[in-house]
C-alpha cells in the first residue's frame, strides 16, 4: 500500500509492517525501539553540488581535502560557487537513534534500493542517516522502505 499524497507534501503515515527490524545477532546493535522506525521525506528538493566554497545555508558541507560537496535546497544555490551540480534529489531521514556500533543498517537499505535500481547519495550524522534519492525514484523508494517495515511520512 502506498499513499501518493505523500509525494504532494501532505503528512500521511504509510505502514506495511510494525516492530523493530533485527539487523544483527547482537541485541545491543539493533535500532532503538523507543524512537520508532519512521522515515521522514523532507519537503525540499536538494542539489548535490561540487562547489568552490562551503555554504552556510546548506544541509551539509562535506570537505574532504580534495573537494567541497554541498547538499543544499535547490532554491538556495549560489551559481558563482558551482563547479558541477546534480539537481532533483529528495531526502529521506531515518528518524531514529542509530548507535555508532550498529552493523548492517545502511547495507540493508542500500541493497534494497540497489535491487530496485534506485541510485542513492548517503549522509550519516552522529545518530541517524539521511538517504537522498532522485525525485523520479521517490515513489519506488518509499514503497521499498515500507516493504522493509518502515513507516514513511512527509514534512
Amino acid at each position: 500500500m502506498f499513499h501518493a499524497s505523500c509525494l504532494l507534501g501532505r503528512y500521511e503515515v504509510v505502514c506495511m509492517k510494525t516492530g523493530k527490524e533485527e539487523l544483527s545477532n547482537d541485541e545491543s546493535k539493533t535500532v532503538n525501539p523507543d524512537r520508532g522506525n519512521e522515515v521522514i521525506v523532507r519537503k525540499e528538493t536538494f542539489a548535490i553540488v561540487k562547489s568552490k566554497n562551503p555554504s552556510s545555508r546548506a544541509f551539509a558541507n562535506i570537505i574532504d581535502g580534495n573537494e567541497i560537496t554541498v547538499v543544499i535546497d535547490q532554491s538556495l544555490i549560489k551559481d558563482e560557487d558551482v563547479i558541477e551540480i546534480d539537481e532533483g534529489w529528495r531526502m529521506l531521514t531515518f528518524d531514529m537513534v542509530l548507535p555508532l556500533n550498529l552493523v548492517g543498517f545502511l547495507a540493508k537499505i542500500s541493497q534494497a534500493f540497489a535491487d530496485e535500481g534506485i541510485p542513492i547519495f548517503v549522509i550519516s550524522a552522529y545518530s541517524t542517516d539521511h538517504v537522498l534519492v532522485k525525485q523520479r525514484d521517490l515513489r519506488r523508494a518509499i514503497e521499498t522502505l515500507t516493504g522493509l517495515g518502515f513507516e514513511v511520512s512527509c514534512e
